[in-house]
């Protein structure tokens, strides 16, 4: 009698078992949640509520269970006792060794990160001087790497993972979008796409490529910070580095503090001499001409080691007159540069007094990285003539030339007619800008046939910002503080197979491997039968 009365009940006992099996499944989870807080790889937004779900989802998986066991004791006691029970035992007790091993693992790996480089060439293996630099960083440094959506950032994931991964712990990065975030890229000084920022503390320094070589400088210089001091050449008309006006070079001269820079004016006719802490005399289109005194203290500072970044403007838009210019004869004589006195017209473009940069050269630091991808707007720009037999022991590069269809137009004047005169003008392409160092002074010199590509209105325009900070940091910059070798990677490729070995791989991948298989299969179904 009290069996038939169990029967009725022990019919819906299956209803326990679904609860507790979700409650189970749920409470795994929860736990597994619970572990990722622990091991503060994960932060909720309320820790109670999750503790609290937690609890809720552990007393209904005990009420399932029991549930389950009132309506149906009979089943529970043979589970309990049977032979099933026993080699379920032994499965839960293996799962539970396996689960606490993983776990265990990946907790002593989690907190002991490192890193082995298997690759063939050691091509993820960090310098001894990179390491070294890594090993003596007094803080914590942080690397934003400011790369938006068009540009490839894999070859920056993998370096800052490198320094990362050998760092103890000191070296940390993030990435930033400056296309979706420009007011952090403003903040932080950068101009231009593919730039990374090392921060420590309240110092910061910006690499303008990604290098091992140009990291490992920059974390030299954040480790180390000497005072860099730039100077804006005053006294001949040239527009202020205060704000108030379009033509001047506030933002220029701010995006070089942000890069701790020190900019400072400098009137040589007052102090006639240069400061010791002069990394670059700035010339940003003077009206007036210098002086031969003047030149001759910039001519002696160079020879010692210091660099010029030149930007003259055509004589037309400067009171130059018919008055010398002792500037552009030093260029010439010591450097082989030569200030074209001419115009530049462009017409690639809607507006053909602005060149445009049509060619940018590869293999200089200052444009490496601008390639095709920004542009250099020059309004009302004078060409950059080139010595065509060197001068000693300077090595002279353009920087950007101009479009075939643009000329140098040298008859200058309200009245003249924008075409080009065979023997008369200069004929495109042009150099917009060129760069040159003395290999055995060490001086450097760079020098645009145009100032107002940096002043506050062009400034932002294009990659015009982009070249004004490269050549500064070119120009002012101590570089070789490391010489890194740079690996050859090893090239590998596939070799398609010959019609006679690819009949074999398909026989041997589609037959042959399927068919021992299935052979081992039968075979033990047979030997099993044949046993009864």
């Amino acid at each position: 009698m009290e069996e038939k009365k169990r029967k009725p009940i022990a019919q819906y006992a299956f209803i326990g078992l679904i609860v507790a099996s979700i409650a189970c499944l749920s409470t795994g989870l929860l736990g597994v949640t619970k572990g990722l807080v622990a091991l503060q790889m994960f932060t909720p937004q309320n820790p109670d509520t999750l503790n609290l779900a937690l609890q809720i989802s552990a007393g209904v998986l005990i009420l399932g269970l029991a549930a389950y066991a009132f309506m149906a004791p009979d089943k529970v006691r043979r589970f309990i006792t049977g032979r099933q029970a026993r080699y379920g035992s032994n499965s839960l007790i293996m799962t539970v060794a396996f689960v606490g091993i993983v776990f265990v693992a990946n907790y002593i790996v989690y907190q002991n990160p490192k890193s082995w480089d298997l690759t063939e060439d050691k091509s993820h293996t960090l310098a001894p001087e990179t390491l070294q630099a890594l090993a003596t960083l007094p803080d914590t440094v942080t690397a934003t790497a400011f790369f938006s959506a068009s540009l490839d950032s894999t070859n920056a994931q993998q370096i800052l993972q490198d320094f990362k991964a050998n760092s103890s712990g000191k070296f940390d990065f993030r990435f930033v979008d400056p296309d979706l975030d420009p007011v952090s890229a403003r903040a932080a000084g950068i101009t231009g796409d593919g730039k990374i920022m090392l921060t420590m503390g309240e110092r910061k320094e910006i690499a303008a490529s990604v290098s091992e070589t140009e990291l490992t400088t920059t974390l030299i210089r954040l480790i180390n910070p000497d005072p860099r001091v730039v100077y804006f050449l005053e006294g001949h008309g040239e527009s202020g580095i205060e704000a108030g006006t379009d033509l001047s070079f506030s933002i220029a001269s701010s995006t070089l503090q942000s890069k701790n820079y020190t900019v400072n004016t400098l009137n040589l006719l007052v102090t006639n001499s240069i400061p010791e802490d002069a990394l670059s005399i700035i010339i940003a289109g003077p009206k007036k001409p210098l002086s031969k005194d003047e030149v001759n203290l910039l001519k002696k500072y160079v020879d010692a080691g210091g660099s010029l970044f030149v930007m003259e403007n055509p004589l037309l838009l400067t009171e130059f007159g018919d008055s010398p210019d002792p500037l552009a004869d030093y260029l010439a004589k010591d450097w082989g540069i030569t200030l074209q006195n001419d115009i530049i017209v462009d017409l690639s473009t809607q507006q053909p007094l602005n060149a445009v940069s049509a060619a940018f050269s590869s293999a200089h630091p200052i444009t490496q990285n601008l390639s095709s991808k920004y542009s250099v707007i020059l309004p009302q720009a004078r060409s950059i003539g080139m010595a065509e037999t060197p001068v000693t022991d300077v090595q002279l590069m353009p920087l950007i030339l101009t479009a075939d269809n643009s000329w140098g137009e040298t008859v200058l004047g309200a009245d003249s007619s924008a075409e080009f005169n065979e023997g008369v003008d200069f004929q495109g392409p042009l150099n917009m800008a060129v760069a040159g160092e003395n290999t055995t002074t060490k001086g450097r010199v760079v020098v645009f046939g145009n100032s107002l590509f940096a002043i506050d209105e062009n400034f932002d325009a294009y990659g015009n910002g982009n070249i004004f900070i490269n050549s500064v940091d070119w120009a002012a910059e101590q570089e070789n503080l490391l010489n890194i070798t740079p690996r050859t990677p090893i090239t590998r490729s596939f070799v398609a197979p010959s019609p006679v070995a690819l009949v074999i791989i398909l026989i041997f991948s589609i037959i042959v491997l399927p068919g021992l298989i299935v052979f081992a299969g039968v075979s033990a179904w047979l030997t099993r039968r044949k046993r009864g």
